[in-house]
């Protein structure tokens, strides 16, 4: 049986294995990652979700609450969201969203929002499944 829960320091190698999957072409600093999830475990502002079957870390989810004047109160973004290739398709994903909907909630956020690649079709019909609409483009910029 799945456990979904909050994340800590010992599930990080877990979850870097997880993020090699998400981003296969992307170099992982995994000094710098470590620090940046370190700093994300204490943070009033995110969360780290986990989903574990023995033991295991099988699925991931990052969420981050921030101020917003367009919300006129707080909003939510899924940052991260994966499930172990041999893990998929049997409902980890949809549980770990929900968890981060609830922590949305209970933040007393006004909406949550998520970005998600142009080539991932299959996601972005998942998402549109639990309510999620495509209302926006992402822009982005390297500094």
């Amino acid at each position: 049986m799945v456990e979904i829960r909050f994340c800590s320091e010992k599930d990080f190698d877990d979850v870097v294995k997880l993020l090699h999957q998400l981003w296969p072409d992307k170099k992982i600093d995994l000094l710098s990652l470590k620090k940046v999830f370190d700093r994300a475990l204490v943070s009033d502002s995110q969360k780290y979700v986990c989903a574990a079957e023995g033991g295991k870390v099988v699925g991931f989810g990052s969420l981050t609450i921030k101020n917003n004047l367009w919300q006129e109160g707080y909003i939510c973004h899924v940052d991260e969201l994966v499930v172990d290739s041999n893990f998929r398709h049997h409902g980890i994903g949809t549980g770990i969203l929900r968890h981060l909907i609830t922590i949305a909630k209970e933040k007393n956020c006004r909406r949550i929002e998520l970005d998600s690649a142009f080539h991932r079709k299959d996601a972005h019909k998942f998402y549109e499944n639990l309510g999620f609409e495509n209302r926006a483009f992402l822009f982005s910029k390297i500094l």
